[in-house]
C-alpha cells in the first residue's frame, strides 16, 4: 500500500469514526440540532469544514488534546498546533509552555508573539480575568505580573491553595485547611471565610460571577456542602452573605468543578453521583443523577442548554446536554483517553483522542 492511499485510508476511517461518535446531526427536541461543521486529526492537519455564517464571531479558541495543544478558529485553521514537550498553561488570550522547576518562563499570544520574559519564575503561571499570574512552587503564594513581567503585587496565603477563580479584578482563592479568601485588584484581602460544619475542612470547589457580585462554593468532606453568598456593602467595607447553602451528602476527595453559567444565572457544581445546578433567582437547588465522573463543563450554559463530559473509566466518556432546569436530552458515549470540551456561543469544540471537531447548536 502506498503512503498516498494508506493515509487516505486513514482520513477515511478517522472521518467515520467521528460520525458514529458524534452521531450528526442529534436532534435536541424538534426546534434545535447540534450540527458538525468539520473534524480535523490534529496529527495530520487535515480538516472537512463547512461553510459558516461569515457574521459570526470567529475568535480563537485555545485547546489540550492529548500531547498537542494550540489554537483553532471556527473555520478549522489552526493559529497554533504542536507537541507539548513540557507542562502547559494556555487561555484565550496567553499561552506558557515551562519545565516542571522552571528557570525563566516565556509567555506568548495566539499568534505565538513573545507578550513577557520571566526570569527567575521560581512558579508556575496561570492565566485568569486576562491578567497574568504566578503561583509559588508550594502553592502558598500568588502573584500578578505586569506586560514588563515585573510583580505588581504579591499575597501570601495560610494554607495551600487547591482552588482559584478570577473575574472583574478581584481573585477567590480556596485554601486546603478550609478557609475562602477574596483578593481586590491590588491584592489585598477584602473577605475571609471559612464555612465549616464538615469532619474534614478544605475548599474543593469556587467560583466567582463575571461582575464579582457573588461567589459559589463546594467545601469540607463529611459532609459536603454548596454555598452561595452574594456582596455587599461599597468600596471600603465589602462583605459577602450567605444566601443559600445546602449538605450534599459525604462528597468527593478531589477537586469538584463549580461554574457560573447562564450568565451569571445558574450555578452548575460537581456533586457525587451527579450535577447540582442552583437557580440563583428563584434561590432552588436541584441534583441531575449522572453516571460517571463528571470531567468537563461548557462554562456557558446559554441557550438553555448545557453540555458537558464525564468519563466512565480511563477510556469510555460521554458528551451530555441537558436543559435547564435539569432535564437530560442526550447522552453519546465515545472512547477516548483524552478529551476536550469548549463551548463559544451556539459553537461546541470537542474532542477525543487526536480528532478535534466543531458542531453547532441550530435552531430549525
Amino acid at each position: 500500500m502506498s503512503k498516498k492511499i494508506k493515509y487516505l485510508y486513514v482520513i477515511i476511517v478517522v472521518s467515520i469514526f467521528v460520525i458514529y461518535v458524534f452521531v450528526a446531526p442529534r436532534p435536541i427536541r424538534t426546534e434545535t440540532i447540534l450540527t458538525p461543521q468539520w473534524f480535523i486529526s490534529l496529527e495530520s492537519n487535515y480538516s472537512i469544514p463547512k461553510p459558516l455564517d461569515a457574521s459570526k464571531n470567529n475568535a480563537l479558541v485555545p485547546f489540550r488534546l492529548g500531547n498537542r495543544y494550540g489554537y483553532v478558529d471556527a473555520e478549522g485553521n489552526f493559529a497554533i498546533n504542536q507537541a507539548q514537550r513540557g507542562y502547559v498553561s494556555i487561555a484565550s488570550d496567553y499561552w506558557a509552555e515551562y519545565d516542571a522547576i522552571p528557570e525563566g518562563i516565556t509567555v506568548r499570544n495566539p499568534a505565538n508573539e513573545v507578550v513577557v520574559t520571566i526570569d527567575d519564575a521560581h512558579g508556575y503561571p496561570l492565566f485568569l480575568d486576562k491578567r497574568l499570574f504566578l503561583i509559588n512552587s508550594e502553592r502558598t503564594s500568588l502573584s500578578v505580573l505586569d506586560d514588563s513581567g515585573q510583580i505588581v503585587w504579591t499575597h501570601d496565603f495560610s494554607s495551600l491553595i487547591t482552588t482559584i477563580d478570577a473575574a472583574n479584578g478581584f481573585v477567590i482563592a480556596g485554601l486546603l485547611h478550609g478557609v475562602v479568601e477574596i483578593l481586590d485588584s491590588n491584592g489585598r484581602r477584602i473577605f475571609s471565610f471559612e464555612p465549616g460544619g464538615s469532619r474534614l475542612a478544605v475548599i474543593t470547589g469556587c467560583a466567582i460571577s463575571q461582575d464579582a457580585m457573588r461567589i459559589a462554593i463546594v467545601s469540607g468532606i463529611d459532609p459536603q456542602r454548596f454555598l452561595l453568598l452574594e456582596r455587599y456593602g461599597d468600596a471600603g467595607n465589602i462583605e459577602y452573605k450567605t444566601i443559600y447553602h445546602q449538605f450534599l451528602e459525604e462528597g468527593t476527595r478531589q477537586p469538584v468543578h463549580v461554574e457560573f453559567i447562564d450568565n451569571d444565572r445558574r450555578v452548575a457544581f460537581e456533586r457525587q453521583g451527579g450535577l447540582g445546578l442552583y437557580d440563583i433567582s428563584a434561590r432552588s437547588s436541584l441534583k441531575v443523577p449522572l453516571e460517571g465522573q463528571i470531567i468537563e463543563i461548557d462554562k456557558v450554559g446559554n441557550e438553555r442548554i448545557l453540555f458537558l463530559l464525564t468519563a466512565q473509566n480511563d477510556n469510555e466518556k460521554r458528551l451530555v446536554a441537558m436543559r435547564f432546569p435539569g432535564e437530560l436530552i442526550f447522552e453519546a458515549p465515545f472512547r477516548s483517553s483524552n478529551f476536550f470540551l469548549r463551548r463559544q456561543g451556539s459553537r461546541i469544540y470537542i474532542g477525543g483522542n487526536m480528532t478535534l471537531a466543531l458542531f453547532e447548536l441550530e435552531k430549525k
